[in-house]
């Protein structure tokens, strides 16, 4: 698997790394001069499903109607490309991440922010088929532990995720036949 990015179009949706990793800071400063956005939650909001649902309503905005369960989490961050970067890319860093390591959640967050990811950085549909109206934007997910290897075993159990360890970073993406294009490059 190439080395992660914030800027580009293309898998990992989802990276496990430690707050003091240089990656972050240069990725971060490289998706912001490109005219993305970086958001920033706490680690320690998000310790069950409920409270994550808020605290991604309330960090990105998410419509009114949003759901509050996680397949509506997974459409608010795919249609989410209207918002200020003008579908520029966006970022979500999630703090203190190590309050997330051991939640009997963890595989299907994990899951849903690959599927997210997947949808907002190639639009295609279920069918594989590039999306008419919206193009794509990247759209990953940063967590910020202590130690990376924890989240190993919570992030695989997750639908159709494939992790894998890299330069001291977990990385996550999809796998199999229903997400076509995981590896395609271009936005």
């Amino acid at each position: 698997m190439p080395n992660p990015t914030l800027t580009e179009c293309r898998s990992p949706w989802v990276v496990v790394t430690r707050a003091d990793d240089p990656w972050v800071t240069s990725e971060a400063g490289a998706l912001r001069d490109q005219g993305g956005m970086i958001v920033r939650m706490a680690g320690a909001e998000l310790r069950d499903p409920a409270s994550l649902f808020t605290a991604f309503a309330r960090e990105l905005s998410f419509p009114g109607y949003f759901g509050r369960n996680w397949d509506a989490l997974v459409d608010c961050l795919h249609d989410w490309h209207g918002h200020e970067t003008a579908g520029q890319g966006l970022a979500v860093l999630i703090d203190d991440a190590d309050h997330l390591a051991h939640a009997d959640f963890l595989g299907v967050f994990i899951s849903v922010l690959c599927q997210a990811g997947w949808k907002a950085n190639l639009q295609l549909d279920g069918d594989g088929i590039p999306h008419e109206d919206w193009p794509p934007f990247s759209l990953h997910f940063v967590l910020l532990a202590t130690e990376p290897t924890t989240f190993a075993d919570g992030a695989a159990s997750g639908m159709d995720v494939s992790v894998t360890l890299a330069d001291g970073r977990l990385v996550a993406t999809l796998t199999g036949a229903d997400w076509p294009g995981s590896d395609l490059q271009e936005c």
